[in-house]
Parts: structure tokens; sequence; C-alpha cells
């Protein structure tokens, strides 16, 4: 079978008095044998493809060497001891360690490496106990978001009998009397039908040393199957918190009730008006991180004793830059902000004075924080892209940052610079985008350059170092990083200027992009690669097929492409806040259908060069996109340039991915993008 023949077998289905073709939904079916055949000669064409380079054994063997270094998590303390995870450098999984003080020898905890040859099973939940001496663990195989819990006794190295089984992206809260957690899972599959496998979200109470099925139910709204429960206990052990999302909407709900009570959960948040993190409790004080009436973010605190908004107050006002993330360390609020997409760190008094700044050692971002309400230390994970992932330690009595970890890695860091650069959208919008590059760099205009993207969920994109960032830079690349609208870098409102039918904001903020680096003689079309993964998926094939004489070559990973039944598989349905819903609406089907990278292949276009990447055990954004993509632009395509199909075995949406698959699967990009760049 060559990968321009692929079988259509048309439905047509009717939206809103438009009909739509699908010729390639037999796809979606991914255990029957003509979609396994079908992906099997896919693979084999495109692994054809990446060795007739004769460049991919260096590419590897480079990019193992720039993966060969040690990393390190932010240390927790529990009860006496720190826990953190280290990666030596090639180990597939990081590895779980505990030790009292920070000089000693670590002791190993669990090393997930031993639970699988191939290293595919994952180690993705950690949830220890007030005390320290127990630890919930999730493991999750092939890549799945499903995973089992099981409970380790970290004295003596044994696990408890029990298995928790049906939880996806679970949340555990540990009574501080050891006696179990609340944890949050779905139905057991085959209990419900099949597209409600991701609703009925329950909270349990879980006594240690009983099975599953002996579990009491805590709380459940059947009659509102979407939402979604996850538990907290506060720090001080006296009440429980039931967090309330609806898919990925940022706004939230929160209910709670007294860990010794019984009683009905009381709804002290329950309007969906805006986002409220729990940061700590005073007593009946509880604090919030919130962007209710400060779309960039702001600290308030509401007295459950008298909850009315009359006297809520606010504590930490919101400012020009966007508020990341908030801890309490040392009774203080450690406040994360964004300025233009990197970070600062500031501290304030429970009572909202500011306390200080602490400097942090270039630009960059804080990719991890660990501490504690009565201690006085923080750890923060410090990362940009010419610097690698590095552990320091703040101490609040004597106002120092101090490295604890950082890795051995030989960077050439003066060979290379890092700017922040400005450049205007199609609609006027000023819109910030890091390069990265050789100081030797000419502007000639004929620079290879990787342009990565997300924008999307209010995630925000930082600097941040990778292996794969380094070697492209090192072939004398430039990496390119825009802030695209759909993130959150600058708050709620950046969001929401790039979710729901404001969604072509977002792709024109990335076309815009290419085009300034043209203009400004960076690079030129044949030489500019796009590249981005799930919604950047989505972002990069609805810009190629928008403008496929914009692009060289074109990175496509785990994407989400068919934008009319995105919400009908897996946990699709959790974004329809930010997308919409095209079957339930007919202005969503408008704005969706206007961009749906499927449903805009034109015949007769010659398409640039791409590379779509999935992975046969994702079940969070499922393969059949990618694969429905592939055989729509293989058959459009008029013009010579690859249309290609990676399937990946065992590996799921890129969560617990294995080292070395992380690594040969950008071995195989960069030996694509070496042949279409002569390189």
């Amino acid at each position: 079978m060559s990968f321009r023949e692929t079988d259509q077998k048309t439905i047509i289905e009717n939206f809103y008095g438009t009909e739509v073709t699908d010729p390639y939904r037999w796809l979606e079916n991914a255990t029957s044998e003509d979609t396994r055949a079908w992906v099997e000669a896919q693979n084999e064409v495109s692994s054809a493809y990446f060795q007739a380079g004769n460049e991919r054994s260096r590419i590897m063997q480079r990019l193992t060497e720039l993966t060969n270094f040690p990393r390190y998590s932010p240390p927790i303390w529990k009860g006496g001891c720190y826990f953190f995870s280290h990666n030596t450098g090639l180990q597939n999984q990081d590895v779980l360690y505990t030790v009292e003080h920070l000089d000693d020898q670590p002791s190993l905890l669990l090393d997930p490496n031993l639970l699988s040859e191939d290293g595919t099973v994952a180690l993705i939940t950690q949830s220890y106990s007030h005390d320290g001496t127990l630890l919930a663990y999730g493991i999750s195989s092939g890549g799945s978001d499903w995973q089992e819990i099981k409970i380790h006794q970290i004295a003596t190295g044994k696990d408890y009998p029990e298995v928790i089984r049906w939880g996806k992206f679970a949340s555990l809260a540990w009574k501080h009397d050891n006696s179990g957690f609340y944890y949050d899972r779905l139905p057991e599959p085959g209990t419900v039908a099949e597209e409600d496998e991701s609703c009925y979200s329950r909270i349990y109470w879980h006594s240690l040393g009983t099975a599953q099925e002996e579990d009491v139910l805590i709380y459940e709204r059947p009659d509102a199957k979407e939402l979604i429960f996850s538990p907290l206990i506060t720090d001080d052990g006296s009440y429980l918190l039931l967090r309330v999302w609806l898919g990925t909407d940022p706004k939230n709900r929160l209910y709670y009730r007294k860990v010794a009570s019984h009683n009905t959960f009381v709804r002290l948040l329950d309007d969906f008006d805006a986002a409220y993190h729990f940061l700590h409790n005073v007593g009946s004080v509880f604090y919030f991180q919130t962007d209710l009436d400060a779309p960039r973010g702001r600290v308030i605190a509401i007295d459950v004793e008298h909850p009315e908004r009359a006297n809520w107050r606010e504590v930490v006002p919101e400012q020009d830059d966007a508020l990341d993330v908030v801890a309490v360390v040392s009774q203080q609020f450690v406040a994360v902000y964004k300025q233009d997409a990197h970070h600062s760190v500031k501290r304030y008094s429970l009572e909202g004075q500011f306390l200080g700044e602490i400097s942090l050692p270039t630009l960059g971002s804080i990719v991890g924080m660990a501490g504690e309400a009565d201690r006085t230390e923080i750890f923060l994970n410090f990362t940009s892209f010419l610097y690698p992932t590095s552990v320091f330690r703040y101490d609040f009595l004597v106002d120092t940052l101090t490295l604890w970890c950082g890795p051995d890695l030989q960077i050439e860091s003066e060979q290379y610079q890092v700017e922040q650069v400005f450049y205007t959208s199609k609609d006027g919008t000023r819109i910030p985008m890091f390069l990265t590059y050789k100081k030797s760099l000419v502007l000639d205009g004929t620079n290879p350059t990787l342009l990565y993207g997300y924008g999307g969920f209010n995630i925000s994109l930082t600097p941040t170092f990778s292996a794969n960032i380094l070697f492209c830079l090192e072939q004398g690349g430039i990496y390119a990083q825009p802030s695209l609208r759909g993130g959150d870098e600058y708050g709620e409102e950046w969001h929401m200027a790039g979710m729901l039918e404001k969604k072509q904001n977002v792709f024109d903020d990335f076309i815009a992009a290419a085009e300034w680096l043209i203009e400004q003689k960076y690079t030129n079309t044949a030489r500019l690669a796009s590249n981005g993964g799930s919604n950047g998926g989505l972002l990069v094939a609805a810009c190629m097929v928008q403008r496929p004489d914009l692009f060289g070559a074109v990175v496509c990973e785990v994407p989400v492409i068919d934008m009319l039944r995105y919400h009908k598989f897996t946990v699709g349905r959790y974004w329809i806040s930010e997308y919409g819903n095209a079957e339930s609406s007919a202005e969503h089907f408008r704005f969706l259908y206007a961009y749906s990278p499927l449903h805009n292949i034109q015949a007769g276009v010659a398409y640039p060069a791409t590379l779509i990447m999935a992975a046969d055990t994702d079940d969070r954004v499922v393969p059949s996109h990618a694969k429905k993509f592939a055989a729509a632009l293989q058959a459009a395509t008029s013009g010579v340039q690859p249309i290609l199909l990676r399937i990946e075995t065992k590996a799921g949406h890129g969560f617990g991915k294995p080292t070395a698959k992380v690594i040969e699967g950008r071995g195989d990009v960069y030996a694509f993008l070496f042949q279409q760049f002569g390189m």
C-alpha cells in the first residue's frame, strides 16, 4: 500500500443545512485489521524516509549526549524527611528518593524503571501522608491517562495489598491520622455508556488496608455528570475541600466541610464566575488566588464563618504583570508573576504587605516549587533556554537564594543569545516572541528556523531548557517561541482572546510570527519549520492549511484535527469550553468548520512537507485525528513534498513517555527536517 492510496468510505452528515463529508471515518476504528494494516504501511514509509538521509544516527547520538545530564525535582518536606525525584540522565523514568538532611546520601524509595523492561510504566502521582510515613503513588502504562494507585510504607519499603483503579488525573487527600484518604475516580468502564466513561466523577473514602470495593462514596452529582471533583485537606487537617471543575474551563467552584463532620458540603463558591485556587487557611479564613474582577490575578481572603461577598477581603491586589502561581511558605505568599512571558518572584505577608523580591539567575521560568507554610525554606526549579533546569533553595531567614543541585552539562552559552522581540498580529495586537540563536548569526534570510507554538487552554509558554532546543541551536538554527493569544501570558483576557469564536486570533498570531521572521531576514519560507503538539498540533495544522505557501516544513504532534467530532472521544468533552461544540450550536459549528484543519484541506494545493506524529495508546487526543489528517492531505496535495505519518507504539499523549522514546521521536523529527532543509 502506498501512502497516497487510502480507501475512502464517505459518510455525509448535515450540520444546520451544511453537508459535511467524512471519507476516512473508518480510521477511527483503531482495532480493525484494515486500520492496523494502514498504520503499519504508513509507519514503513515514514521510517524509510527518516533513514534515507543518512544523518539520523549522528542526530540520535548527539541528542542522546545532550539528554544525558542529571535532573532533579524540588524536594518536598513531610514528617522530618525530604522526598524528591532524580534522573541520572538517560533513565527512562525518574526515580524517587528520600533523605533526612539535604547533604546526606539519599535513600532509594521507588524506581519505576523496574516495573517494565522498556520503561513504558511511569510514576505519575505521588501523595505523601502528613507525617511522611506513607506514600500513595499512581502508575500509568503505555502513556495512558488511566492510573492505578498503590500505597507504600516508606519505613519498610513494602506496598499495602490494595490497588485503587479507575482514576484519571486523580487527586488524593490523606487524613492526618493516616487512617486513609479521599480520592476521586471515574466509573469502571462497562458500567456506563462508552461516551460517559469520563463523566460521573465521584469522591470516595479509602480506609488503609482494605479493598477498593469497600470504599465509601462521599460525594457525587449524578444530576450534573460532567462536573469533575478533586479533594484536598487543609494543612491544619481541619477542612475537606472539594474543587469542582467543568472540563478545562479555568472557572471553578469550591465546596467544603469539616474533616470530622459527615454533614452536607457547604457550597462556598458555586457560580462558575471565576478561577479560585485555594492557597491556605488560618482557622476559618480561606485564602484564594483568583481572577474575579482581576483578569491578571490577585489574592483574596474569605472567612467561611462570614462568607457573604461583602465580607471578602483583597490581600494582594492585581498588578500590571499576570499572576501565575502562588504558594504559602514561611507564613508568606510567594507569588510568581509573568513579565512579558518570563517570571519574577515576589513575597507578601499574609496581610498583603510587600516583603521583597527573590532575584532569579537570569531571564527564565519557575517550573516547580516546594515548600511548607510552617518552614522557612522554599525550593524553586528554575530554567531558561540556555539554562538547564536547576533546583535553588531560598532561605527566608537570611533572604538568600542558593543552588541546591544543577546539572553537569557543558553548554557554551557564550556562543548563543536570547532576545525577546515584539511584532504585530493581523488585528494590530502586539505579540512577544523569544528568539534564541548563535551570536554569529547573519541576517541573510537563509537560517533554518523552528517556530514553536501552542496558544490555548490558558497555558503560558515561558523560557525553558531542552536538549531538543540546544540541538537546534548547535546546527545553526533559530528557535522561535511566540506568546500567542489563548495562553495565559497576560492573564485571562489574553486567554479569552484566543478561544471559541476568537480562535482564529491564535492562528493569525502564529502566521504573523512566521511573516515577521521572513521580513526581518532571519529565515525564508523554504527553511522555516512550524512545530506544535496537542492544541499546538491543531495550531500548526490550521496555519499550514490556511497558508501552505508560508512554511517549508510542518511538524504536527498528537494533534486535535477534526473539530466537528473531537468531543466524542475520551476526554474531548473537557475541551468544549475552549473550542465549542458543533453539534449543539449552529454558531459553534460555523466558526469550528471555518478553521477545522480536516475540513479545510483543498484538493490540488501543493502542501509543504509535513510530519504528523501520534501514539497508538493516546487516550487524551485519540490518534484517529492524525490518521484522518494524513490520509486527507496525502490524497489532496498536488506537490512533491512528503506527507508522513508516524504512529508511536506503547506511548500516550506524552506524559510519562520514556526517555528513550523521547530521544527517538526527536531524532525522527530532525532527520525529517535535515532532509527538507538540505542540512
